[in-house]
């Protein structure tokens, strides 16, 4: 297939580009940085957001991989990031209804739904998440995303180009996912922490979590998380003498939801290739949780408003459903942490 990959030399794009490469397919590659060379694939420097540019590369095309965007929101101004993820994802589907192009794969992202980077915290309605659940983003990038899912439904009633929204996690790159330097990273300190508090009373633990989430939602709300050039506490602080609140800030918000970059790219070529049509956003992510935690126990102790589970959570499972992607692309980790962990 000739395939089109926007934004194809961040981590996730190379990955895909090389995947796509080593299985064949013809790759043409975009992005801002001028000068750069790809083996294997040509390499156009294009502008998003420059409409007739994109539109002349998608020129004799078949699929397009669209990843370029701004890929938080501390990275640029709220407008900007709006409108690189947003206007940039527009044109890149006009570009290909233009072209007759029926098969668009995007990045979306977990905070479609609205948690991590959030203001306003939304409310967990059931566990394990999955597409079917209410999105209620509150902060620039969460809502570009939002926007972006419903730009490929749009496409769909237009045009009847199917679509895949890849709602992917934290992605990891393969060099730091092996071994001791992974296992490392899932903070086995914070299980030990864990574990702890739940030898304690259930009204002892209870009281801990609501200590913890009435001081994460105030933090949350001085929008720590968002570019802001006047504010020196802006951007991903650590809290090294209160490591709860640290794990609450940050990974609590995500579900313990990851991905490795393999599997990222494997779920895009398999967006590519799939038999399906309409458009879709889809939980791209490991079937387990990052901490290899039970599942019951962090839903339980984390999430203690929730009352309705639509599957089972057994033994180390993520709190993100993957079901969906399964179904409709054939989507299966292979590069698990469950597995990285018994090697």
């Amino acid at each position: 297939m000739r395939v089109l990959i926007t934004g194809g030399t961040g981590i996730v794009g190379k990955s895909t580009t090389e995947r796509l490469i080593r299985n064949g397919h013809d790759v043409r590659v975009i992005g801002i940085e001028p000068d750069v060379t790809i083996s294997g694939a040509e390499y156009v420097q294009c502008d998003i957001l420059d409409y007739n540019a994109v539109l002349e590369q998608a020129r004799g095309c078949e699929g397009i991989i669209h990843l370029a965007a701004i890929r938080n929101p501390m990275l640029a101004s709220a407008p900007d990031v709006f409108q690189v993820n947003v206007a940039g994802t527009f044109n890149v589907f006009e570009a290909a209804a233009a072209c007759g192009i029926k098969r668009v794969v995007q990045a979306s992202s977990i905070n479609a739904v609205g948690y991590f980077y959030g203001v306003v915290e939304p409310r967990t309605h059931y566990l394990p998440m999955d597409e079917d659940h209410p999105r209620a983003p509150s902060d620039p990038y969460s809502f570009s995303k939002q926007a972006i899912e419903d730009i490929g439904e749009y496409y769909w009633r237009r045009d009847g180009i199917s679509s895949v929204a890849m709602r992917f996690p934290g992605v990891y790159a393969a060099s730091s996912t092996s071994g001791d330097a992974f296992l490392k990273r899932r903070d086995s300190a914070l299980n030990r922490i864990i574990d702890e508090l739940r030898q304690r009373p259930e009204a002892e633990q209870k009281a801990v979590i609501a200590d913890v989430h009435q001081r994460a939602l105030a933090y949350r709300a001085t929008r720590p998380m968002e570019f802001n050039p006047g504010n020196p506490n802006a951007g991903f602080r650590s809290f090294p003498d209160d490591p709860l609140f640290a794990a609450y800030i940050y990974q609590r918000y995500n579900f313990w939801a990851i991905v490795d970059e393999r599997d990222s790219a494997q779920s895009l070529e398999k967006g590519l290739l799939a038999d399906y049509e309409g458009a879709h956003p889809l939980f791209i992510n490991d079937d387990h949780n990052a901490l290899l935690y039970d599942a019951r126990e962090l839903a339980h102790l984390f999430f203690p408003e929730v009352t309705e589970f639509k599957s089972g959570l057994s033994g180390t499972a993520s709190l993100v459903s993957i079901e969906r992607a399964r179904q409709l692309i054939g989507f299966q980790p292979e590069h698990s942490v469950s597995k990285l962990a018994s090697s």
